[in-house]
Order: C-alpha cells, then sequence, then structure tokens
C-alpha cells in the first residue's frame, strides 16, 4: 500500500494523541503536504540543517522529529533566520516534519514510560497526571514515580543511568552511599516537577537540563539528583519509540524503510 503523510498523522494520532501535548507545546505536522506519497522516513530527535540534509541525500522525504520545529510559530520565513532556511530547505526538496513531542512524553508506552522501562523499572506511577484525559481512555502525564522494592544506592543507580542512557557523564547531587527508596524519572528537562516529585516521596531525581540552583536546593532538602543530560534521557527512548514506530507500520501493511539519523547527536562536547 502506499503511505502518505496523512496516513503517518492519523497513525501518530492514534499513538500519542495531540491533545496530550503540555499548552506550552506545538506538535504535529510542521512543514509537509498530507497527500504526499512517503518515501522513506528518517528518525531524529531534531530538525536541524545536518539532519535535513542527511534526508535528501538518504531519499527521505518524511523526518519524524521528537522536538518541534516550529515550538514557537515564526512571524515570517525567510533566509534571514535559521527557521526560516530549514523551512524553505524542507519545502525546496520535498521534505515533510513530523513532531511528537510533549504528547509522546505524556502517552502510556511513551518517551517518559521507556525512559524508566530503560532503567529496568517496570512499575511506577504518574508524577503529574494530563489535563487532557479522561480516566476512562487510560492513563497520561509528565514524570514516572518508582517506589523500589529494596534501596539501592545511589553510585551504583549513577552507574545504572549511565550506563543504560548510554550518557558519556553525568552530573549528580548527593553522596554515594545514599540509599535511595523512591525515585522520580522525567526524560528531558524535568526541572519543573522537582516540587511534586518531592511532595510524592522522591529521594532522587532522574532527569535533564537542570540549573545550579535547583540543584543547590535538592541537597539542602536530602534530594539526590542524577542529571544525565537532555539529549542522554531522550534520544535513547525515542530510537526505542522509532523501532516501534517501524513495527506499526509494518503491521499495517507498510514496508517503508525507517532510518536513524546519524546526524543526530548531544550538541555538547566534554574534555
Amino acid at each position: 500500500m502506499f503511505l502518505k503523510v496523512k496516513t503517518i498523522e492519523n497513525i501518530m494520532q492514534k499513538i500519542a494523541p495531540t491533545k496530550l501535548k503540555e499548552d506550552y507545546d506545538n506538535v504535529g505536522l510542521m512543514v509537509g503536504d498530507k497527500e504526499d506519497r512517503v518515501t522513506k522516513i528518517l528518525i531524529a530527535l531534531d530538525c536541524t540543517m545536518d539532519v535535513i540534509y542527511e534526508a535528501k541525500e538518504k531519499g527521505c522525504n518524511f523526518i519524524l522529529t521528537h522536538h518541534p520545529l516550529l515550538f514557537v510559530k515564526p512571524e515570517t520565513i525567510t533566509a534571514d533566520t535559521l527557521i526560516g532556511k530549514k523551512v524553505i530547505q524542507l519545502i525546496k526538496n520535498g521534505i515533510n516534519v513530523y513532531a511528537s513531542h510533549t504528547n509522546l512524553d505524556s502517552v502510556e508506552g511513551g518517551l517518559n514510560d521507556i525512559a524508566t522501562e530503560i532503567l529496568g523499572y517496570n512499575k511506577y506511577k504518574i508524577i503529574e497526571p494530563s489535563k487532557n484525559i479522561n480516566s476512562n481512555e487510560g492513563y497520561a502525564g509528565i514524570g514516572r514515580l518508582v517506589h523500589l522494592d529494596e534501596p539501592i544506592r545511589l553510585a551504583q543507580l549513577c552507574e545504572n543511568v549511565k550506563k543504560f542512557y548510554r550518557a558519556e557523564f553525568i552530573r549528580y547531587v548527593g553522596h554515594d552511599n545514599d540509599l535511595i527508596k523512591t525515585i522520580a524519572i522525567i526524560n528531558g528537562s524535568g526541572e519543573d516537577f522537582f516540587h511534586e516529585s518531592i511532595r510524592l516521596g522522591a529521594d532522587c531525581i532522574i532527569t535533564g537540563d537542570t540549573k545550579y540552583h535547583g540543584a543547590c536546593d535538592l541537597l539542602e532538602e536530602n534530594v539526590a539528583l542524577i542529571d544525565a543530560g537532555h539529549f542522554a534521557t531522550e534520544w535513547v527512548p525515542f530510537k526505542m519509540f522509532g523501532e516501534k514506530f517501524k513495527n506499526n507500520l509494518v503491521k499495517n501493511g507498510y514496508d517503508n524503510e525507517v532510518i536513524f539519523s546519524e546526524n543526530t547527536f548531544d550538541s555538547y562536547k566534554i574534555k
């Protein structure tokens, strides 16, 4: 069967409904034509210029990203801005871009669930339930809370995070021998959920993109923090989602090639 852009829209709407996005977010088809026939699909965390060129070189006319290209809607589309250059290149090359962001974080089986299961935890609760879902529709929300049957030393938990998220490095707050009993896990940037995580009893928070003052406050409250970076806590889970997405296409009778971007990497370097 022919796969069209609107078909992927329908598939993604079933997997991660747009109504589950946070109010500040922008998700869905960023650039494209719903009637376009899809050739190959490129999976990437962000729609960078390098990713656009990669899609062109590999014959992909559809890019599926986690972070929205048009997070803040531009007033104009011109070659004078980076966003403008990207949109112009996409349109010139007939490349469609679709983003599934906080709705994919929130939904059952989405990135928060995957990020938690990567660490070996299959029993968890939602930290902040979505306001956009009814109780009879399942569960959704940001962050996952894990109550451990057996405490784990913070040093060991740090090693687990580094290993399973394939992080080049981590930052952490706390003492190596601290015994952790309740863990809050928020993929990407989770500092907005510190207060609720602590209220729910978390004695360790695993996330990325934390700031100095937030870390200082956690230290004073005797709550451990493991910051594995925004990239590490999202790219590994998003690639695993990409495999699920690929299997979903096959299940629905589509055999389009799904490629994982070789130009998706952490912008930060370490010495």
